[in-house]
């Protein structure tokens, strides 16, 4: 079976990185009209211009104000909204929590946990009547798998995870609600712990081990994972979190 995204309205946070690029590109590439949200408006217009019906809005997802423009303009420019990609989301750099400043504590609760809230919460009317209607929200197997310096972004992962489970059971019939948790991914999220794009070859050894399958994620792997539970052959998912993590989850 193919997956089919033909008409359909997506809205991905986050959408100028590394998985929200991905998953732009490959709902746009199943037919859907994408919606390239992120901080940073050049690169999101970047990524839009890429695709075929998209377009880019600058959000700042820390901001309820910035939420509510988001989705007001997918209310004017399309009328309603088939699947929320609740993808936008950050580390700090690795310290202890004794270290930890409580600016860092609110932020990362705001821009990792708040945001999806609010963007689910914003999200909601638009789904109103649409078949097929599902939200699916990156967490990380660091809620599970937890490595040390980490510990407040781990628990708002955590905390997406648990979220998606009560918004599942609110809302269902009418929505699916589901989410996926990626191990490390060589992307932007890299810079924000280690402080340098490129990995060591000793750091990259040291962040696979655990990992069964022997490398980090691909963002074309957690892009892929999002569009099937967003997808018909999903239909019967809700309240499901799936490990992107190449086994990390069970060793």
């Amino acid at each position: 079976m193919r997956i089919d995204f033909t008409g359909k309205i997506v809205v991905v946070t986050g959408g100028a990185g590394g998985f929200g690029s991905a998953t732009a590109r490959t709902f746009a590439g199943a037919g859907a009209r994408v919606v390239v949200s992120d901080i940073n408006l050049e690169k999101a217009q970047a990524v839009a211009s890429e695709l075929e019906g998209a377009i880019a809005v600058r959000t700042d997802v820390t901001s309820p104000e910035s939420i509510t423009e988001l989705f007001e303009t997918v209310r004017t420019e399309f009328g309603g909204l088939d699947i929320l990609v609740n993808n936008a989301g950050a580390p700090t750099p690795k310290r202890d929590l004794v270290d930890t400043s409580l600016d860092d504590i609110n932020w990362l609760i705001n821009i990792n946990y708040r945001s999806t809230v609010l963007a689910s919460q914003a999200a909601l009317p638009l789904m109103k009547g649409r078949e097929g209607a599902n939200i699916v929200n990156v967490a990380s197997i660091s809620a599970r798998r937890p490595r040390p310096g980490g510990t407040v972004y781990n628990s708002t992962k955590a905390g997406v995870e648990s979220f998606t489970l009560a918004l599942a059971a609110e809302v269902a019939p009418e929505v699916r609600v589901n989410s996926v948790s990626p191990v490390i991914s060589e992307t932007g999220f890299i810079t924000s712990i280690y402080g340098h794009n490129d990995l060591s070859d000793a750091d990259r050894q040291r962040l696979v081990t655990g990992i069964p399958l022997g490398r980090t994620a691909d963002t074309q792997d957690v892009a892929n994972t999002i569009a099937f539970l967003a997808s018909d052959l999903a239909s019967f998912h809700t309240g499901v979190n799936l490990q992107v993590d190449g086994g990390r989850s069970i060793n």
